[in-house]
């Protein structure tokens, strides 16, 4: 309790982009990591959704026809994050998940610019 207390105050406070707040009505699409969209050409159809959420480190370079270029939210396990800052867009939010204590403890290091 009192690690993660600790946590949460390292942690800054972020919502939604704020061109994302101003929409009265918000189209989500979630985009998994399977592959199921491999050769489906349907790129066009998920960018224009308003919200694109990834699940995990699912590439999108060199897929774009397929699973688009668009990403709003990243969603993933610590151990599914992207190694490169530059799979980090700037204009998406990355969300951790975490459940295990060894999650913590990679948020903290993260925070903190620590070597786990």
């Amino acid at each position: 309790s009192d690690k993660l207390t600790n946590l949460l105050e390292l942690l800054p406070e972020h919502g939604l982009p704020e061109e994302l707040k101003a929409k009265h009505c918000k189209r989500c699409v979630v985009v998994g990591s399977g592959g199921i969209l491999h050769q489906t050409e349907l790129g066009h159809l998920l960018n224009q959704f308003d919200v694109v959420i990834r699940l995990n480190d699912a590439p999108v370079q060199g897929y774009t026809a397929h699973v688009g270029n668009k990403t709003t939210i990243r969603l993933t396990y610590p151990e599914g994050a992207p190694l490169s800052e530059l799979e980090y867009p700037p204009a998406s939010l990355f969300v951790a998940v975490l459940f295990k204590s060894a999650d913590f403890s990679w948020l903290q290091a993260m925070v903190k610019n620590e070597t786990l």
